[in-house]
């Protein structure tokens, strides 16, 4: 059942429809259309459930509900002062009007029923932006706790601007309340898709370098906005606003500009800002910023954002307006294409799996049997769509089936524009897309923690090699960005040795370095050579054979073609090193000597 209420340009949500009514599934459309508020207004007790710490905060810090005798709760805020609040609410003869969080409702519920108040029949429950319930139950489970709670509530209705259809039984006396604008609300967006995120970020803010405006980023990695910070030079005019977890992470790693709460004071020239600010969060600056939306298939797969859901969130935070928006993204063609009965498919022969198991332990003859097949059932992938009493939790199916149809989004860029086309009228649309020789994929195994020195050098080749034919400028530029990552040894031995010398050289520094001042010598001897080859060599802190040494020592005179003064022997090696030799005990041979070189020599200092 549903019912659609037209609104005129300007209008709030009270204004059509004073009071929300029960049972109730309002698609409110527009996003600062005044649902809280109205909620607010409202003359009986409520209770709103928000997604994030930071709607709530924002919302008691709002001048406009000095006086609705609000009340926030989130971690932190206990048990006694909600009662506390309860009391003198009673005492004032005022409504209730509390906010929290879902994981802190059981607060509010145990505070209400230590003062005698029953909130399933004296409450309004609304549970605000609700398309969380399925976009965030895969890392947060607790949000759908609520839920069972909810419905049992008389009094009871769920909003957003962007719902998502859900699958729960429950819902199905709920009525749908659509509210219509009756004019054209599309907001414009540039789509800039590219295999290379981070230049295709600079060369966008380049536009704005000098420019007062303050521009916003949405990227939901606390690892790529660092990343992106360090290497577009804005650290030191850069904000960041996340979770606590990620403030802490931040820290540690020098960054000390982060919040885990939105405060305008706190604003910088560029604000970088995660999930948690996504939604119901308002944002109320005079200016009208520019916001970058950033995807990071390959670094952040959870930085995919939803057309629907996600942007449309994302562009609804400024109560003022923008001045521009840009979702720059690469995409991933290994990402599998499913559609919804795909994906329905895939989770009901998880849940056959998981039911045939079942009945196998029911019936098993013995208690072995049983605990075997006990310990099998734990291990399969349905269990992440049952709750903490083996019910299926309905929120996570269809998060499953939201997130695998996002990842189809971000196949290739014909997916994800249709993706904001189906979105409606909520965005006029712009593409462009433009590819780099740099792709996003070498840039990752170059900055991985993970990948081998040998993959990193291979990866460097392969971009200097994509650049060897761009203009000049561009060139330089790029190898720019390469030495920026601390290997120069690569960039040298391309621009001198070649890729394909590289190769046979198997990406070895000690193996390049010799090939290097080879080259050199061959072409223009300088006089350091046999240094730079002896302490290409030889470590500091090691142990050396003399037999080697001195084999080494001779090879090294021979390749360069250029003769020593007195015979060559192992000592000769004390001419470049301070060392210690000993002797194997009653060794009297040459190649029972060892030498320990222990002296940095100037060479390596300088190095």
């Amino acid at each position: 059942m549903e019912k659609e209420i037209s609104i005129h340009n300007g209008q709030y949500l009270m204004e059509v429809l004073p009071v929300i009514p029960t049972n109730a599934i309002l698609v409110k459309t527009l996003t600062g259309l005044g649902a809280t508020y109205c909620e607010l207004k409202a003359n009986r007790n409520s209770i709103i459930i928000e997604p994030n710490k930071p709607v709530i905060l924002g919302k008691v810090k709002q001048a406009k509900h000095k006086e609705d005798n609000l009340f926030g709760v989130c971690e932190g805020v206990t048990r006694d002062e909600i009662a506390n609040y309860l009391i003198e609410t009673n005492k004032k003869q005022k409504f209730i009007k509390i906010l929290t969080t879902p994981e802190s409702l059981v607060k509010v519920q145990d505070a209400c029923e230590d003062i005698g108040i029953n909130i399933r029949n004296e409450c309004f429950l609304l549970f605000d932006e609700c398309h969380k319930l399925v976009k965030d139950v895969d890392f947060r489970k607790d949000i759908a706790l609520p839920m069972d709670f909810f419905f049992s509530c008389v009094d009871k209705a769920l909003v957003s601007a962007t719902p998502i259809n859900c699958m729960d039984s429950r819902f199905s006396n709920f009525q749908t309340i659509r509210i219509m604008p009756n004019y054209d609300y599309r907001k414009q967006i540039n789509i800039r898709s590219t295999n290379n995120v981070l230049q295709a970020t600079k060369e966008l803010l380049c536009a704005f370098k000098d420019n007062d405006i303050p521009i916003f980023f949405f990227v939901n990695s606390t690892d790529v906005i660092y990343s992106l910070m360090k290497q577009t030079d804005t650290i030191n005019e850069s904000s960041v606003f996340c979770s606590a977890k990620s403030v802490e992470k931040l820290k540690n790693s020098g960054f000390r500009n982060v919040s885990e709460d939105w405060d305008n004071d706190r604003m910088s020239k560029y604000n970088w800002l995660t999930s948690r600010f996504y939604n119901a969060f308002d944002i109320e600056i005079e200016d009208k910023p520019i916001v970058f939306i950033i995807t990071e298939c390959f670094v952040a797969e959870w930085s995919m954002v939803d057309p629907y859901a996600d942007a449309v969130q994302i562009l609804g935070r400024f109560r003022n307006g923008i001045s521009g928006a840009c979702h720059i993204c690469n995409f991933d063609s290994n990402l599998a294409i499913k559609t919804k009965e795909d994906i329905m498919l895939s989770y009901n022969c998880s849940k056959s799996v998981y039911e045939t198991l079942q009945t196998l332990r029911e019936t098993a003859s013995t208690q072995e049997m049983k605990d075997a097949f006990y310990n099998a059932i734990q291990t399969l992938p349905y269990n992440q769509f049952l709750d903490d009493r083996n019910r299926v939790n309905y929120f996570a199916v269809d998060n499953y089936v939201d997130e695998e149809l996002v990842k189809t989004y971000y196949h290739d860029s014909t997916r994800l524009v249709q993706a904001y086309q189906n979105a409606g009228a909520y965005f006029s649309i712009n593409y462009q897309g433009k590819e780099y020789p740099w792709k996003d994929t070498e840039r990752i195994i170059i900055e991985s923690k993970t990948a081998s020195l040998k993959e990193k050098r291979k990866a460097m080749v392969e971009i200097l090699d994509a650049i060897s034919d761009l203009d000049g400028s561009i060139s330089t530029e790029y190898k720019r960005e390469l030495e920026w990552f601390g290997d120069n040894l690569i960039v040298e031995a391309f621009e001198e040795l070649g890729k394909d010398r590289i190769e046979e050289l198997d990406y070895s520094p000690k193996r390049i370095k010799e090939e290097l001042v080879l080259k050199r010598h061959k072409e223009h001897s300088t006089g350091t050579e046999a240094l730079e080859l002896i302490y290409n060599k030889f470590q500091s802190n090691v142990w050396y054979k003399a037999s080697y040494i001195k084999e080494q020592l001779i090879e090294i005179f021979k390749k360069l073609n250029i003769p020593h003064p007195k015979a060559i022997t192992s000592r000769t090696i004390l001419e470049y090193f301070n060392a210690i030799d000993k002797r194997k005990k009653n060794g009297t041979n040459e190649n029972d000597r060892q030498y320990f070189l222990f002296i940095k020599s100037l060479f390596e200092e300088l190095e």
